[in-house]
């Protein structure tokens, strides 16, 4: 199909845009401050719904939008309406973020033109496109989800121009984080423009998320000002250090919503085509969102795959998560893991090799479908998320599932007959509370959502150690203090790719609030000031531990049986005797200790001590001559002898000679819990 868009030549530039229903298409050409038309030209239809136009003497940074006229059929789901200025859907650049207001919304003759309201397209010759490099993640690496915003807002060391831009985190000091924890590549929550949702605005509030878009390929001018530049020099930079970038993307559903949303662009250009509709013209609405993207169009099929090119191409970018992901894969409503779609990925030759992530759920009919993407997309595992949470919640009978996620969740993915995991590990994420909350509040605490504390998730599987929220008493700082530890090396101590939420590694909080999309504002910007230093330490060393033994990273399933000649199994599983567990073992309601024995950790084995129990146990762990077992990761030497504190991972790496070496030292966590006692003491009297 003939290229769409802004074509940029010598000579002027060819617009082209595609409607399959529209009866006229035009574009209008605005100042170069664009705020006043200063032509519009009618598109001429080319065949198959192609409109084209060459208007001689433009040239870049040309200030334009679309507007198109036929029928004005909402019911029947026809919207067209010239009053209504459109976005190229192909934009790669806007001149301003969207802002949301009731004439965007308006029907056909009832509103003015909306031309004052909305961004203009501003046309942009793409830089020639370097050779595409391999994605420097792997499978098995440290995905580090982060909100740019939020993530660089507070930071004292970064200029404060630059604070919440893709350019801040190319800082030396934010590099120097992300390898500190080990971070194998950073997944971007989105970065295209979006709007906000039309109930916000009058609440004060607006979308910090981002996962509402417009379209596809236009970055948010507020989180990058130098355009598509900014992002590709900060792909550039991450890369330089050993950081890949991922992308997250919003291809399910757009911003403008159900039959009450705003005319913006894809609407008013052929809603029929562009969204999936229920045979009475009432719009599909699996995403929850009000309405849900055609992503089985070929028309769709192609924007999808020209943005995921653009982003490789002239970014540089690893690879891509996609949100809700089965609409993706959706085929007349029904899900296709062989959806046209998805092959159109795996063998596009600049797309096969990038790293494609699925969010393997969304809210119509058949929606979860974790497990049943096909290599070599990797998914969110939610099952880990709850069974790790449950464990260390206390609940009974979870030592098993618990086991299951951390040999990599063989009940997900080995149902093809794959050896090895797809999952994508995580505690924690943007949507629900922060790693910190989860063990603060046992409720969610969304009042400042301004819903009445009615949205966001209801059951969190959190607790707080005794009291809701924050708290000076010492003992319970402590305990929050070993709770997020306990969670944090369950998940390194995991089989698979695993996922830290930007903050979760310091002890970020929202205040119990489980659905914070809507807080741009303290309750999600990153306090750099107030971070839990030891915390940070602990994941630190967590990520060091998980480099310096590839058994951890490793991708391949865990059976129990010899993966080599060696004859060693690739996983034990024991009880604190020692001895191996029993099916009354795994079967016991009361059981919240295990070991995990790993065979090939260099040379020796690794175990992962767990004590989900609140009492100390002595462990005993199986002796080779010629062998000794030492700390994995603490300054003190842990004797088998003594007991282990309850609520706590420990790591036993057996070898011969030298042990690893110390990063973290006991006496962070007696420091940092008096002061946060003593904060909390003085925030209270106050």
């Amino acid at each position: 199909m003939t290229q769409l868009g802004a074509i940029i030549t010598p000579d002027g530039i060819r617009f082209a845009a595609w409607s399959s229903s529209a009866r006229r298409l035009w574009v209008s050409i605005f100042d170069g401050q664009g705020n006043r038309e200063i032509d519009r030209q009618e598109l001429k239809p080319e065949g198959n719904g192609v409109h084209t136009l060459f208007v001689p003497g433009l040239a870049a940074d040309t200030r334009y939008g679309f507007r198109a006229d036929g029928d004005y059929a909402p019911e029947r789901g026809l919207w067209f309406d010239p009053e209504k200025l459109l976005s190229d859907p192909y934009a790669i650049e806007i001149d301003r973020p969207y802002a949301y207001h009731w004439r965007l919304a308006a029907r056909r003759n009832e509103g003015a033109d909306t031309a004052p309201l909305m961004p203009k397209t501003v046309a942009k010759a793409l830089p020639i496109a370097a050779p595409v490099l391999p994605p420097l993640f792997r499978p098995g690496g440290l995905i580090y989800e982060l909100n740019i915003r939020a993530f660089t807002k507070l930071h004292p060391d970064i200029p404060e121009a630059q604070r919440g831009t893709i350019a801040a985190l190319a800082h030396p000091v934010i590099i120097e984080h992300l390898k500190k924890l080990g971070v194998s590549a950073v997944e971007l929550m989105p970065v295209t423009a979006s709007i906000d949702e039309r109930h916000l605005p009058p609440l004060g509030l607006s979308n910090a998320w981002g996962y509402n878009p417009v379209t596809f390929m236009a970055l948010d001018p507020r989180l990058a000002p130098g355009g598509l530049a900014e992002l590709r020099d900060t792909v550039t930079a991450l890369r330089k250090a050993g950081i890949g970038t991922i992308l997250d993307l919003v291809f399910n559903h757009t911003g403008e919503s159900d039959r009450l949303g705003p005319t913006l662009s894809l609407r008013g250009l052929d809603n029929q085509a562009y969204y999936r509709h229920l045979p009475d013209g009432r719009l599909v609405n699996d995403t929850g969102t009000g309405n849900t993207v055609a992503c089985d169009h070929p028309v769709v099929r192609d924007m999808v795959l020209d943005t995921l090119r653009h982003f490789v191409r002239h970014a540089g970018v690893d690879g891509f998560r996609f949100d809700l992901a089965p609409v993706l894969g959706r085929v007349d409503g029904t899900f296709d893991a062989q959806a046209p779609l998805f092959k159109a990925m795996h063998e596009d030759t600049l797309l096969a090799d990038r790293v494609l992530i699925a969010e393997p759920w969304d809210i119509g009919p058949d929606g979860y479908q974790l497990g049943n993407f096909q290599p070599p997309f990797l998914e969110w595992n939610d099952r880990y998320r709850d069974d790790a949470r449950r464990f260390w919640r206390g609940d009974a009978g979870a030592v098993g599932a618990l086991a299951t996620r951390l040999a990599g969740s063989s009940d997900v993915f080995s149902r093809a007959g794959q050896p090895a995991s797809r999952t994508v590990n995580f505690i924690a994420a943007h949507d629900g509370m922060t790693l910190a909350d989860i063990v603060r509040y046992e409720r969610k605490h969304n009042e400042a959502n301004g819903e009445q504390n009615r949205d966001g998730h209801n059951e969190n599987l959190s607790w707080n150690d005794g009291v809701e929220g924050e708290t000076d008493d010492a003992a319970i700082i402590r305990a929050r203090f070993d709770d997020q530890c306990a969670l944090l090396a369950t998940l390194f101590a995991s089989r698979g790719t695993i996922m830290l939420t930007a903050g979760d590694e310091f002890g970020r909080s929202q205040n119990g609030n489980n659905n914070a999309y809507a807080q741009d504002n303290a309750i999600t910007w990153l306090d750099w000031a107030g971070r839990d230093q030891a915390l940070e330490r602990y994941t630190a060393a967590l990520g060091m531990l998980r480099r310096a033994v590839p058994v951890l990273s490793d991708t391949q399933l865990l059976t129990g049986e010899p993966a080599d000649a060696s004859g060693i199994p690739d996983v034990t599983w024991l009880t604190e005797t020692g001895m191996p567990l029993a099916d009354t073992d795994w079967n016991d309601p009361a059981r919240h200790r295990l070991v995990m024995l790993l065979g090939d950790a260099g040379g020796g084995r690794l175990a992962v001590i767990v004590n989900g129990d609140r009492r100390q146990c002595v462990f005993t762990l199986p002796a080779r001559d010629g062998f000794q077992w030492q700390p994995a990761i603490e300054t003190q030497p842990i004797y088998l002898a003594r007991p282990l504190p309850g609520r706590s991972v420990n790591f036993m790496t057996e070898h011969r000679i030298e042990k690893w070496p110390p990063v973290f030292d006991e006496s962070d966590v007696k420091e940092n819990s008096s002061r946060r006692a003593a904060k909390g003491r003085a925030g209270k009297g106050s």
